[in-house]
């Protein structure tokens, strides 16, 4: 398992935007990520005051980032993972202050600099989001 200073080695993000604590790639190619959501995070300033719940939209990023272990070695040569598209993302279920995100995810194809991923997050194994993610891996000078 990868700890923070390690995928920053590799994944471009970092804090506030850095959305994953721990990720690891097993046998199978699988990259399998967490996040613990602390509360004080800045998306939930505003969303939503007294009852805090993490945007659809950064839980995937979460799942993406996660993915980025797929493609380590791209991203430490210095490319950028930018989403291109997502297909059929659900949202399932609330995620809050104190959860612990564990996102799941595997490559369904690489084309070049495209790449098509399958991911989902888990709260305490119930799925809160899941879909299929495109992302486009661009060099920074580009």
């Amino acid at each position: 398992m990868l700890n923070t200073q390690q995928i920053q080695t590799f994944l471009p993000h970092r804090p506030p935007m850095l959305l994953v604590d721990e990720v690891e790639v097993d046998e199978q190619g699988t990259a399998r990520g967490c996040y613990t959501v602390r509360g004080d995070e800045y998306f939930l300033q505003g969303h939503f005051p007294g009852y805090p719940v993490v945007p659809g939209v950064v839980l995937c990023e979460m799942i993406a980032q996660a993915a980025g272990a797929l493609v380590q070695d791209e991203l430490a040569k210095g490319s950028l993972p930018l989403f291109t598209g997502m297909e059929g993302v659900r949202f399932r279920q609330m995620v809050r202050p104190g959860d612990r995100v564990e996102s799941t995810c595997r490559l369904l194809r690489a084309s070049g600099r495209l790449i098509k991923v399958a991911g989902e997050a888990r709260v305490q194994g119930q799925v809160c989001a899941q879909g299929v993610f495109l992302l486009m891996l661009t060099k920074k000078d580009a």
